[in-house]
């Protein structure tokens, strides 16, 4: 049994392979058919007369370019960029022509006399075309004759009706001709150029073999029986013919093959009037006509034999209906898995389907979301002309596509503006709603709330946000500067009345004990305790005008080069007396050269003064103090570090304010401005003071800058050093005078 399956199954492969031979070799083999049929085609005289009409009709066109050449009513540029790719342009490469004026003078000179007398001519012209147009004054077309040596009477008669019916045609765009002749000659070997290059003429060649009867019955007679055999091959059991995959393709396919096959018409046609017609394959020129022959027919077989395969296919594929019945629409169409997947949810093909859906509308989707985050989130910063292009180039695409539906466009462009619309309406509504947002944020600064913060997304917004952050914070630290301010105001009067009431409540005690006491030696004492005390209130009121001067900048400085080691060493001298007294061991560290720097001598004095003096009240007795320096290329650093004999509990950034000291009580003498004084000096001279602690560890370092000496200075130094000796002992000796 399996034996005569396999046998049926070979005698069917043969059959079909026989059926395709003899459809291919049948529709060769009717080729000289067509060619006694198409004869008048094929000699060219009716493709030449077809082509002539086509040509006369570009003419008109071609007087009024002429026309405008000769006398440029219209500008040249508009002209070349509208009528530079006309037809007329590549007419006129393959004749003569000439504008003459009515009184029969050359306009446009271009020609020999020789070939004007030729376009003049009339009666036996020399071209094998001729035409020749007569506008009147008022730019009518008042005379036109077509003729030459190719046309017949009738063949003249049809073109210049063809004329007739084109002269209507407008060209109000241009100036039109008035009062001129416009003469064209076309010789015999130009127009045989002409008609072989043209693309026209090779249409309608192949036009006029798709409009021959026998040419489609032969196509119809070898397609059935192709399809036929296909057919029965399939239905007949006893081939067991079909069953290959191949021929299990979804109906929709195989109509899209069949479908594409037919669009292949006009291609196979043009290929059999090319093999008619011999112009189809030269394969080397001079060689055996009959070598071009064998394989012209061996190409045209092959082309056949692909296009009644692609028939027999098809057959046997649409043949499985008849065998199969109802099943086959429910197994070999695509539209009933569709519904199938659809109703059910789907089987393992609908669930692939589904997924690949389902992952492809999840990247769309997450696409639009990145590109709707995209435009919320615009930097107007430095963003914005190139996201805007975007958006325009992105709409300027979709339009593209829209414009190539051409009527359906228009449905298919009101779907995208209704789109538009939504996606636009959404898109202000959430910048509406993120300015709503920002408007909050900013009366919330302008109701003076620093402590809540901005918080949510902003959008196109969040720069603007991000600088609103940078306000409130900007305004919480001046408000708390402000608090701070009006403290230390508070803490200023306070600290001031008490610093000078208790000097000043002393002297008046005292002087009251003076005016009665009568023992000389306690009034000895009570002298000498008023005058402690009137100094003491002299230096407070004098640090007082000093710091006072220091704050408001009204402070003269007097820059000069100060060597700054030997004055720290000088200010350590004065106060040796009270470093002993104080029981502190001093340890220099300082440079064994000189270090002069272009300072304020007598307030960089004051700044070492007070720092020492500060020591001196405030370090643990029997403590060792160090006094560092040190040297870069940039500034010197002065380092002091001392045990405190106090707690150190106070604030480090406030130490340094007006009448702030260390112990809180005020018991220690002093008028709380020595570090104040010293800080207010060293930032007039371009330097830092800064204090730090460490557990019991008081630590502070003063940094002074290396700063150029100014020209001025360097100026007068050039202009001193060039007196003469004797000169400045003359002026040593008026000064001493």
């Amino acid at each position: 049994m399996d034996t005569k399956l396999k046998n049926s199954h070979r005698l069917a492969v043969i059959i079909a392979v026989l059926v395709l031979l003899i459809s291919s070799v049948g529709m060769v083999l009717t080729y000289p058919i067509y060619s006694n049929q198409l004869k008048e085609e094929l000699d060219g005289d009716s493709i030449e007369m077809n082509t002539v009409l086509e040509m006369s009709s570009s003419l008109l066109e071609g007087n009024a370019i002429l026309y405008n050449e000769v006398y440029e009513e219209t500008d040249r540029y508009y002209v070349l960029q509208y009528y530079g790719n006309s037809h007329f342009q590549l007419m006129r490469k393959y004749m003569d022509y000439e504008v003459f004026s009515n009184d029969g003078e050359a306009l446009l000179k271009e020609k020999s006399e020789d070939t004007l007398s030729k376009l003049v001519k009339k009666e036996d012209t020399p071209y094998a075309f001729r035409a020749a147009f007569t506008y009147d004054e008022d730019g009518e077309l008042i005379d036109m004759k077509v003729g030459g040596n190719r046309i017949d009477k009738r063949e003249q008669f049809d073109i210049e009706q063809n004329l007739v019916n084109w002269r209507g045609y407008d060209y109000s765009d241009i100036s039109e001709p008035s009062d001129v002749q416009i003469i064209y000659g076309m010789t015999e070997e130009n127009l045989n150029a002409y008609i072989e290059g043209d693309d026209y003429a090779q249409y309608y060649q192949t036009y006029h073999l798709l409009e021959n009867g026998t040419y489609h019955w032969m196509i119809a007679i070898f397609a059935v029986f192709t399809i036929l055999a296909g057919i029965v091959l399939t239905v007949r059991k006893g081939f067991g013919f079909g069953t290959h995959k191949l021929f299990a393709v979804p109906f929709e396919l195989v109509l899209c093959v069949l479908g594409i096959l037919v669009g292949c018409t006009y291609m196979i046609s043009d290929l059999v009037f090319r093999t008619i017609s011999g112009n189809f394959l030269q394969i080397v020129p001079g060689m055996n006509s009959t070598l071009n022959e064998i394989f012209s027919f061996m190409i045209n077989l092959l082309v056949w034999l692909a296009v009644f395969l692609v028939l027999f296919w098809g057959s046997v594929c649409l043949s499985h209906m008849f065998t199969m019945k109802k099943a086959y629409w429910k197994e070999r169409t695509l539209c009933a898995k569709v519904f199938r997947w659809s109703k059910r949810g789907g089987n393992a093909y609908g669930k692939k389907v589904k997924d690949s859906a389902g992952g492809l509308f999840s990247r769309f989707k997450s696409f639009c979301k990145r590109q709707y985050d995209m435009m919320m989130h615009l930097d107007f910063q430095d963003k914005t002309n190139r996201t805007i292009f975007k958006i325009v180039a992105i709409n300027f695409v979709v339009l593209i596509v829209i414009c190539t539906f051409w009527f359906y466009g228009f449905i298919a462009l009101v779907i995208y503006s209704v789109g538009l619309f939504l996606f636009l309406r959404k898109y202000f509504h959430d910048i509406q709603e993120k300015y709503k947002l920002l408007l909050r944020s900013t009366n919330q600064l302008a109701d003076g709330d620093l402590d809540t913060p901005l918080q949510g997304d902003m959008g196109i917004f969040n720069p603007i946000q991000e600088e609103l952050k940078k306000i409130q914070n900007g305004f919480k630290k001046a408000v708390e500067e402000e608090v701070k301010s009006e403290r230390m105001k508070t803490e200023l009067i306070t600290n001031v009345s008490h610093d000078l009431k208790t000097p000043l409540t002393a002297i008046i005690t005292y002087t009251d004990l003076l005016k009665n006491e009568t023992d000389e030696s306690k009034r000895k004492e009570y002298i000498e305790v008023l005058d402690r005390k009137s100094l003491r209130l002299k230096v407070l009121i004098e640090d007082l005008f000093e710091i006072s001067k220091a704050a408001s900048k009204n402070v003269t400085m007097n820059f000069m080069d100060v060597d700054i080691v030997g004055l720290l060493k000088q200010v350590g001298l004065e106060y040796d007396n009270k470093i002993k007294e104080s029981n502190l061991d001093f340890r220099w560290n300082l440079p064994d050269h000189k270090i002069v720097l272009w300072l304020d001598s007598q307030k960089t004095y004051r700044i070492f003064e007070n720092m020492i003096v500060n020591i001196t009240k405030y370090a643990m007795p029997h403590t060792r103090v160090y006094i560092d320096m040190a040297e870069t290329d940039r500034d010197v650093s002065i380092s002091m570090k001392n045990i405190s004999a106090a707690e150190l509990n106070f604030n480090t950034d406030e130490i340094t304010d007006r009448f702030v000291r260390g112990d809180s009580s005020r018991n220690t003498e002093g008028s709380g401005l020595g570090l104040a004084i010293a800080k207010s000096f060293t930032e007039l001279q371009y330097g830092t003071l800064k204090i730090s602690t460490e557990a019991d560890l008081f630590k502070a370092e003063i940094t002074l800058p290396k700063r150029e000496k100014p020209i001025e200075e360097q100026e007068k130094e050039t202009e001193s050093s060039l007196i003469p000796e004797d000169h400045e002992k003359k002026e040593e000796i008026v000064l001493l005078h």
